[in-house]
């Protein structure tokens, strides 16, 4: 019998001292474990933009921007400017030698002039002459009609007195309807005049000649180059004495004043802008100005911009006072969130498991999991909407590159 009872007890004795055991495995576990070493924020309340950047160019705004194209073939007769000048409404700026113009004038107005004969010849039955020689037929065959006529008129009085046979009466009429024809055909050819083929062909070349006319005299009006508004001088390729082919360009002029940008944006980008959003404009040959405009016109379709495709967005710039050249290339930063007074955080602190948000919060030396609701973001920032408050510590990662994880004691790098 006293054998029996000191087996459970030693057996109780040795569970005894297993359970100790680990539980004193696990305390000393919990004792020395390495800290993990952190970077941590606090969450505050700050302002929070979002932007989008990328690179453009500087334009003309089109209603004040002019460039003046060779009409013809030709040479430079004077330069009357130079390149960076200021010019006022009104300025002779270019001209080119217009003899050859001239000559082309002349010869259009007199191709019009023979187009507008023939057409009024067409509509009127023929020209002045034509018109008078066929008066004169008329009256001719008219007089010859009215004679038959009266001849007619006695034969059939001879004819019952028996003076006249029936074969001169019936000669006579025969020549009376031949006479009366004759006119009728006369007064038809007078009222109808030219055929509607006719017409056509004729009104078509008055047509042509009248489009030959105007261009000549555009060509003579281009030929001397005045500014259609105030602006500047910003681009002059040729010289007095240079030869020119038509369509080369004389020279461009501007307002700098009414400049915009064209911003190459890439494809994932495009869909945050929005007509009327703020942008601000830097220009590396003027590192400390900023210019500020807004977007006055979305892509309609990409395109391929060096390596790049991108969205075509156009932008104003409403405060430059000449400063900005066109053709200048620009950084074009565009505002396309703005929130005032927002819980932020910085972004490293966020993480996302399955589309839901979370950060390690820092309490009592070690980082405790918990779920965020997140709202704007930007490049370094974050808004949490639910889930902090103001001056809640999160962990924005180790220094040792050590993943974080829920429960780990950590100690704090400055």
């Amino acid at each position: 019998m006293p054998t029996k009872t000191k087996r459970p007890r030693t057996a109780r004795i040795w569970i005894i001292t297993f359970v100790v055991l680990i539980v004193a495995f696990y305390v000393v576990r919990v004792l020395t474990r390495e800290k993990l070493p952190i970077r941590v924020a606090a969450a505050s309340i700050q302002d929070l933009t979002k932007t989008e950047s990328t690179n453009g160019k500087v334009e003309p705004a089109p209603q004040f921007n002019f460039a003046a194209h060779a009409p013809y073939p030709g040479t430079i007769k004077a330069v009357y400017v130079h390149a960076g000048q200021t010019v006022t409404a009104g300025q002779l700026l270019v001209a080119m030698d217009d003899t050859q113009a001239k000559a082309r004038l002349a010869g259009a107005l007199a191709a019009l002039k023979g187009a507008q004969a023939n057409y009024d010849a067409a509509m009127h039955g023929g020209t002045s002459s034509e018109r008078i020689t066929l008066q004169g037929n008329l009256k001719k065959a008219e007089i010859e009609r009215d004679q038959a006529q009266q001849d007619l008129a006695a034969l059939q009085k001879l004819e019952a007195t028996g003076a006249a046979s029936a074969s001169e009466v019936s000669a006579a009429q025969e020549r009376l309807a031949a006479d009366s024809s004759a006119v009728q055909a006369l007064k038809q050819q007078q009222t109808s005049g030219y055929g509607a083929p006719d017409i056509a062909h004729a009104k078509a070349a008055l047509d042509d000649a009248q489009a030959g006319y105007a261009a000549a005299q555009q060509s003579l009006q281009q030929a001397v180059v005045h500014a259609p508004f105030a602006g500047t001088v910003y681009s002059l390729p040729v010289a007095p004495s240079d030869y020119v082919q038509q369509g080369d360009q004389l020279l461009s002029m501007a307002d700098l004043k009414q400049l915009q940008v064209l911003a190459y944006f890439d494809e994932p980008e495009i869909g945050g802008l929005k007509v009327g959003q703020p942008a601000t404009i830097a220009w590396d040959a003027h590192p400390n100005q900023r210019w500020h405009g807004k977007i006055l016109r979305l892509p309609s379709t990409i395109v391929t911009y060096l390596t790049r495709n991108v969205g075509e967005v156009l932008i104003s710039i409403e405060d430059n006072q000449g400063e900005l050249l066109p053709e200048t290339n620009v950084r074009v930063t565009v505002t396309v969130a703005s929130e005032s007074n927002v819980l932020v955080v910085p972004r490293d602190a966020v993480d996302f498991e399955q589309g839901a948000a979370y950060v390690y919060r820092v309490e009592n030396g070690s980082l405790h999991r918990a779920p965020v609701t997140v709202g704007q973001l930007n490049l370094t920032d974050v808004q949490i909407v639910s889930g902090l408050k103001v001056g809640d510590v999160v962990a924005t990662g180790t220094t040792n590159g050590q993943p974080l994880g829920d429960g780990q004691p950590v100690t704090i790098v400055q």
